[in-house]
């Protein structure tokens, strides 16, 4: 019986997390257990624990003239938090670039590759133009690739140091509510 509720609920689970939410959200597609690892914390990473459920997502809200998001600082060069070569073109780019990742489902499977995005600090309204090398993976995560971090959430713009300080942010927050749009390109 147990296993049969299980399997029923697991079906629900599934099912429930395809359909679209009101307001254009979405909903984890699955959890990813936790494996702990060597996870480099040069801007300090959020990093995975044994057992511990973090939810997958293969969707992020809908892009808009002024997407809501969160913006982290993620380090691009090669040994730094930001794991591997970036996705886009298979390589490293320095912390003074204006780089960014987007969470998965707005990099749409590489279709953002090159593209630029505007960003916009909630606060203070100022804004930079980036441009995008790398998927902040919401569905993978909590191994070597990833720095053993979690996957990203599916509202994430992973941005580089340089994507900060001409936003003029603090860096040690680590974390602020931006709006970024497609342009510039």
């Amino acid at each position: 019986m147990a296993i049969f509720l299980l399997a029923a609920l697991s079906t629900t689970h599934l099912a429930s997390s395809l359909r679209p939410v009101a307001g254009g959200a979405c909903r984890p597609s699955g959890y990813l257990p936790g494996k702990s690892g060597k996870c480099e914390k040069s801007n300090d990473p959020d990093c995975c624990e044994d057992g511990k459920a973090y939810p997958q997502y293969r969707c992020s809200p809908p892009v808009t003239s002024a997407t809501g998001g969160v913006l982290t600082l993620n380090s691009f060069e090669k040994g730094k938090d930001g794991g591997g070569p970036s996705e886009c073109d298979n390589a490293y780019h320095s912390d003074g670039e204006l780089v960014v990742a987007l969470s998965t489902g707005w990099f749409a499977g590489m279709a953002r590759c090159g593209h630029r995005v505007r960003i916009t600090a909630s606060g203070s309204g100022r804004s930079v133009v980036a441009k995008v090398v790398d998927e902040c993976d919401s569905v993978h995560g909590c191994d070597d690739e990833h720095n053993y971090e979690p996957p990203c959430d599916n509202n994430i713009v992973d941005a580089s140091p340089a994507v900060w300080d001409a936003l003029g942010l603090d860096k040690s927050v680590g974390m602020e509510h931006i709006t970024w749009s497609d342009g510039d390109e």
